[in-house]
């Protein structure tokens, strides 16, 4: 089979159109430039987006098989910048072919301060304004599944690193309508307070046992073992090597088994 990375060398470029969150917002005229920085090497596109303040996302629907599901993904960087391609385009271009579309999120960056606050509400106060991106883009396609040939209870968010720690928020403190239907996580930085309920949505969660940055079993098998102890469906992959940040850029790492094993989960889940 052919790597996911060797796929995504292949395909255009499938964004349809880019959409505001909030259009007729008043721009804040003392906000920061947004700052786009290239990071690829050897032909790699890896850009890092700062300073964002107008929140939106990207579409990408697939242009073959259909399934009907949709992911919001929320790219990692700290909550200080975001990983816009390797945990953002390139995921979203990736799940075009396999029939899901893909939402890729610019959300507002709150900074590094409070995300591992001991009082989960405070954590949510802290980093409100990501939450408040991730929950408005989850209504959003939501609202617009017919449009978008989607079905509304087959909305998912996915996030990396920060934005797994977002995912997770979102998860356990969405209301309703804002509450995504699925969360893939990818070697999140879980909040150290939890809220896991049965209305938390069932999890696929993937790290590496190799990653310096966050580890694994701390976060993502903390994760997993709240959602057991909550009886929601949940999956958790440790792979041997891959670091962190590995998205859909690292080769030649055990962690690279991972969308293959999301499309199995996806499938087992029905949401393929």
């Amino acid at each position: 089979m052919r790597s996911a990375l060797a796929i995504l060398a292949a395909l255009p470029l499938l964004a349809q159109e880019t959409i505001l969150l909030r259009p007729n917002a008043p721009r804040d005229p003392s906000a920061p430039k947004e700052e786009v920085q290239e990071r690829g090497k050897d032909g790699v596109v890896d850009r890092s987006i700062a300073h964002v303040s107008e929140p939106s996302f990207t579409v990408y629907l697939p242009t073959g098989r259909v399934t009907g599901t949709g992911i919001v993904i929320c790219p990692g960087g700290g909550y200080q910048h975001l990983a816009i391609d390797k945990e953002g385009h390139d995921i979203a271009r990736w799940l075009n072919t396999v029939g899901i579309a893909g939402f890729v999120l610019k959300y507002r960056l709150p900074g590094t301060s409070g995300m591992r606050g001991a009082d989960i509400h405070q954590v949510a106060d802290t980093i409100h304004v990501a939450l408040e991106d991730a929950e408005d883009a989850v209504r959003l396609v939501r609202a617009n599944a017919s449009k978008w040939h989607l079905k509304a209870d087959a909305i998912g968010l996915m996030g990396f690193s920060a934005g797994g720690h977002l995912g997770a928020m979102a998860g356990m403190l969405a209301p309703p309508d804002a509450r995504p239907d699925f969360l893939v996580l990818g070697y999140p930085a879980i909040p150290a307070s939890l809220a896991v309920t049965a209305a938390t949505p069932r999890t696929f969660l993937v790290a590496a046992d190799d990653d310096a940055t966050v580890n694994a079993a701390e976060n993502a098998g903390r994760f997993f073992a709240a959602l057991r102890a909550a009886k929601v469906p949940a999956e958790l992959h440790i792979y041997s090597s891959g670091g962190h940040g590995f998205g859909m850029l690292k080769t030649g790492k055990t962690s690279a088994a991972w969308p293959e094993a999301l499309v199995a989960w996806l499938k087992e889940a029905h949401l393929d």
